[in-house]
């Protein structure tokens, strides 16, 4: 009998909450929804306006990402950011932005979405060019005094771009 009645309670109590729901969180506006729609593809479509150049990019470098990827991208708490060309084929590949990653505007977009790791979001476009300009420059993809901006950084070549295929082309 008691079987009988903790499963007769079990099903009123999951009907109730079947109909009303858990009542967590509201539906997102479209405003907010476009406040959060800032991915970047790689054909750059989507980069805001600004630039940023290498040396532009040293003092934010040293403020903002330093204590965490080390003196000039070598690596620190987190992972190294310069570095690792022509060990993608090894057995401890080192997979940094200049050996692996395989597109520009994927650095602007990490950074300007995740960086800096306690205060994501609080970097400015022109901050963001500058630092995904100053990396790289680290990684001898770019020159230090060439500028960086939406129509540059699209058309920049990165090391290890044609190791990848487009899933969605």
């Amino acid at each position: 009998m008691r079987s009988f009645f903790l499963i007769l309670m079990a099903t009123f109590t999951l009907q109730v909450f079947a109909q009303e729901g858990p009542d967590l969180g509201v539906e997102a506006s479209a405003e907010e929804i476009t406040a959060w729609d800032i991915s970047i593809g790689p054909d750059g479509i989507g980069l805001p306006d600004g630039s940023g150049t290498a040396e532009e990019g040293v003092a934010i470098y040293v403020a903002q990402c330093l204590v965490c990827h080390g003196e000039e991208g070598k690596g620190q708490l987190n992972d190294r950011l310069v570095g690792g060309h022509g060990t993608l084929d090894q057995s401890a590949p080192v997979k940094t932005i200049g050996s692996y990653w395989p597109y520009a505007t994927t650095v602007f977009d990490y950074i300007r979405r995740a960086m800096p790791y306690l205060q994501p979001q609080s970097l400015t476009s022109d901050e963001v060019y500058a630092l995904t300009a100053y990396i790289l420059f680290l990684n001898g993809i770019v020159e230090e005094n060439e500028r960086i901006n939406a129509q540059t950084l699209a058309e920049v070549e990165m090391p290890n771009q044609t190791n990848f295929i487009l899933a969605y082309p």
